[in-house]
């Protein structure tokens, strides 16, 4: 697994945090997430709660936000409530995280404050996702 420092990624999880209420049928920033790339970039994300299943995850809006600077690779990712709990991520941002880089398999998930775990320790049946070929 590699080396990063967990407590600052939480902690930049935590400054965009905070649930604030868009309309009568929309929340954002309940929850955020914070990744850092192989190149060492952080991207974070809040999650989108809507009255139906338009709304993502935390997870993804960073994810969202290291592909506009076209990068794939995840070294690690956190997601965080806004009272600093950190909350494991659920199986579609897990499938989404393998998705888009094959090395991904290896990223590593913070899923308590001081545990960590790879990808594929939560996804441990699942098949590694083949490199893109040009065509």
């Amino acid at each position: 697994m590699a080396n990063f420092d967990h407590r600052a990624l939480q902690a930049t999880a935590l400054k965009v945090a905070g649930d604030f209420v868009c309309s009568e049928d929309l929340s954002a920033g309940g929850v955020a997430s914070a990744l850092v790339t192989a190149s060492g970039s952080v991207h974070t994300g809040i999650c989108i709660d809507t009255a139906c299943s338009l709304g993502f995850c935390a997870e993804h809006a960073a994810i969202a936000d290291m592909l506009k600077s076209r990068q794939t690779r995840i070294v690690a990712i956190v997601a965080m409530n806004a009272d600093g709990a950190v909350m494991p991520p659920c199986g579609r941002c897990r499938e989404l995280i393998r998705q888009v880089d094959p090395g991904n398999w290896h990223t590593a998930v913070v899923v308590a404050p001081d545990t960590v775990v790879t990808l594929a320790e939560l996804l441990p049946f699942a098949a590694p996702v083949r490199p893109a070929v040009a065509g």
